[in-house]
């Protein structure tokens, strides 16, 4: 083999190793980069999930807070309407007072206005200071000529009297003062229902 012949071989085998040298270091520089998109991707799988968990978080949080708002919201409605009986009672000094609790919670029961239970016992008893002996009706139902219904406290007239309005009233279309009046009192000329608005408008805004 001639010297010639010995340098190109050399020179082949040098330009073999470059380009295998460069296809190692370009598959490495690869390797890497994907490696580091990995590592990114799965940080930002982790932000995501983070954020994700934070918002649910607080979803949940604003939505129980919501729910808190609310009960509270009924409970002091339902405290004032309490108050506004509780006082009403008192100023007319009623016996009906212990009750209030039980007359507001009839009236919800039965789905109806908190003023009317009370409002009628005015009209009729002035708040069950004028009624048949032992009677212990407030609302002159049941007191006619063949006799007077009795009962033997006011718990079980309150929730005889509830029972009454919801099931032979609202129950049959009579939801207002006037319609209420002409089965309730079908004799009076207005003055009945007059009254009945009055005592609303007295228990509901204090004008007594």
């Amino acid at each position: 083999m001639t010297k010639k012949n010995k340098i190109g071989y050399v020179l082949k085998g040098v330009m073999v190793l470059t380009v295998f040298l460069m296809c190692l270091v370009v598959t490495v520089s690869e390797i890497a980069l994907l490696s580091d998109k990995s590592g990114v991707l799965a940080d930002g799988d982790d932000n995501v999930l983070g954020m994700k968990d934070e918002l649910i978080s607080n979803t949940i949080g604003m939505a129980e807070e919501r729910e808190d708002i609310k009960v509270v919201d009924t409970v002091l409605a339902d405290d004032a309407r309490l108050k506004i009986i509780e006082a009403y009672l008192a100023r007319y000094k009623s016996p009906l007072l212990p009750y209030a609790g039980l007359i507001l919670e009839l009236s919800d029961n039965y789905g109806f206005d908190y003023r009317w239970i009370v409002a009628i016992a005015q009209q009729e008893s002035n708040l069950c200071k004028k009624i048949p002996k032992d009677s212990y009706n407030c609302w002159g139902y049941g007191i006619h000529s063949k006799g007077t219904l009795r009962f033997e406290n006011y718990d079980l007239a309150l929730r005889s009297f509830a029972s009454y309005l919801k099931t032979q009233y609202f129950d049959k279309g009579y939801d207002t003062i006037e319609l209420i009046m002409s089965k309730y009192c079908p004799h009076s000329s207005g003055s009945w229902a007059f009254g009945i608005r009055q005592f609303f408008d007295e228990i509901e805004n204090g004008n007594y």
